[in-house]
């Protein structure tokens, strides 16, 4: 899970794009890059890290130019190490051009193949998100006629993305000395909202992976970029859409309203703050139907991201809330940090129990998802250390059971701790006396209900049912391969900051 953000403005764009970074740095914590454009010169900075890390004031003022794309990287294809794979990306043919990607491509190997041998493109990375950038250019330079770009030029690239690439996306892409693009895959699996401003009479656009982008840096949400459909804003400010795949179809991940997702964010009409209440009333009436005789004293989220849902089963249930753990809010997110020693070693430094609220009591704690249970049985055994007579662990989401390769780091089996378990070893598992899951139906319904023009979700963490229709068994085993393969590298931490100037005669 990434981070993405694309700005077309009308005055220098370098503090809006790290301002944005900054409100979406919940999505990725291992790199950060900017690019913008001035003329016909790129200029880029990226390095390994947090945002306010990687910028320094140097940096921000060789960002020149009234338009630019970020990102925050998460890595789920690649190395976490590299910083080669950090974005945005950039190839200098046709015009020059950058791209930052959020999402997982499905058939990378399958394209590098064919663009090595068909294409003459050379991929110098293993992060899918080059090689989308790589079809990307080779498709839109099929179709530029001499020197000159066409609005049909571009919406044909990314029909021919579509139909080349499998998997999900969400991309922000400049073309040097034409405009911005944005695009989402045919299934909308991944989120991309855009907005809009007016400043001395004229009109700024922005592109992000969630509203509360938008919102921060003062542009109003328009709407959220269809799925399969292209939007191309020239450096101009005129802006064209057209839906360039032809079966497009409304998948959101449904993980994205359970974890990653800020709760003030609003994606494919929904509120994420809303579906969070709602999944707390759907599993407060689970508790009364299945377990009428659970005796509960009190119950506590695990912050932050299960607040609203504990807070609304609290009141469903009559019971009283309380807040039984502080947390360090200097510590990174936990499950988004990569290598299990390091999210263990972090659990204890990110929360500390409040012992008043657990001595001598039945808890109910409320966490959003058990993924691999690492974070899980740790605060099982705080609560316990804390005086806690029974602990009860309620996850909002069903049992993660599933590998998913859209975008979300749980790619092996072996680190799902609900794959082979039902719920009573699960429970013995992490260390709690009972444990009680959200049914996906009712997880589907909590977000549904705030839109109904949603009828489908993109759940195969949950439900293994892959809506790409391409992932099979071999490739399941091919990735968990790769993925332990990558734990035996590493890297070292580095800045990039260049100026990629273009070739003249491609912006005439």
């Amino acid at each position: 899970m990434c981070g993405i953000l694309g700005v077309v403005g009308q005055s220098p764009v370098n503090q809006l794009l790290y301002d944005g970074l900054q409100v979406l740095q919940h999505r990725g914590q291992d790199a950060a890059g900017i690019v913008t454009a001035n003329g016909k010169t790129f200029h880029m900075h990226k390095g390994s890290g947090m945002v306010r890390d990687v910028f320094r004031t140097r940096n921000m003022r060789s960002l020149l130019g009234n338009a630019g794309i970020a990102h925050v990287r998460y890595p789920t294809a690649g190395s976490a190490s590299c910083l080669a794979e950090a974005q945005p990306f950039y190839v200098n043919s046709p015009f020059g051009l950058v791209l930052a990607h959020n999402g997982n491509l499905t058939n990378t190997e399958e394209l590098k193949a064919d663009m090595f041998r068909h294409d003459l493109r050379h991929i110098n990375t293993n992060s899918d998100s080059e090689v989308l950038l790589n079809v990307f250019a080779h498709e839109l330079a099929q179709r530029v006629k001499g020197a000159e770009l066409t609005v049909d030029a571009v919406f044909g690239a990314v029909g021919a993305v579509h139909r080349r690439v499998r998997g999900a996306y969400a991309v922000v892409a400049m073309i040097a000395g034409y405009g911005l693009v944005a695009f989402r895959d045919p299934n909308g699996i991944r989120p991309l909202v855009m907005g809009s401003t007016e400043v001395n009479g004229r009109t700024e656009y922005m592109f992000a992976s969630e509203s509360v982008a938008l919102d921060c840096s003062g542009f109003t949400l328009l709407r959220d970029v269809q799925p399969g459909e292209c939007v191309y804003v020239t450096f101009d400010g005129d802006m064209h859409c057209q839906v360039c795949a032809e079966n497009t179809r409304l998948t959101p991940c449904l993980f994205e309203y359970v974890y990653f997702a800020r709760p003030d964010s609003v994606i494919d009409g929904v509120s994420v703050y809303q579906s969070r209440l709602n999944m707390g009333e759907m599993l407060a009436e689970k508790i009364r139907r299945d377990l009428p005789g659970l005796e509960i004293d009190v119950v506590i989220p695990i912050p932050d991201s299960s607040r609203q849902s504990a807070l609304q089963l609290a009141n469903a249930m009559g019971l009283p809330y309380r807040e039984g753990f502080i947390k360090n809010r200097y510590i990174g997110r936990t499950f988004i940090m990569p290598g299990q020693a390091v999210r263990k070693k972090s659990v204890r430094q990110k929360l500390n129990p409040v012992p008043l609220e657990f001595a001598g009591r039945n808890v109910l704690l409320v966490d959003d998802s058990i993924v691999r249970g690492t974070t899980s049985k740790e605060i099982v055994q705080m609560a316990r250390d804390s005086g806690a007579k029974n602990v009860y662990f309620a996850s909002a989401a069903p049992a993660v059971r599933f590998p998913n390769v859209y975008g979300i780091d749980m790619p092996t089996r072996a680190e799902l701790l609900a794959t082979g378990r039902d719920e009573q070893e699960i429970a013995r598992e992490i260390g709690a006396d009972a444990v009680i899951y959200q049914d996906l139906e009712a997880l589907q319904d909590a977000v549904r209900s705030v839109n109904r023009e949603l009828s489908l979700f993109e759940s195969s963490c949950f439900d293994g049912k892959y809506i790409t229709g391409d992932i099979t068994e071999a490739y399941l085993d091919a990735i968990e391969c790769a993925r332990l393969d990558l734990k035996h590298k590493d890297g070292s931490e580095q800045m990039i900051d260049l100026n990629l100037n273009v070739a003249e005669q491609n912006l005439m």
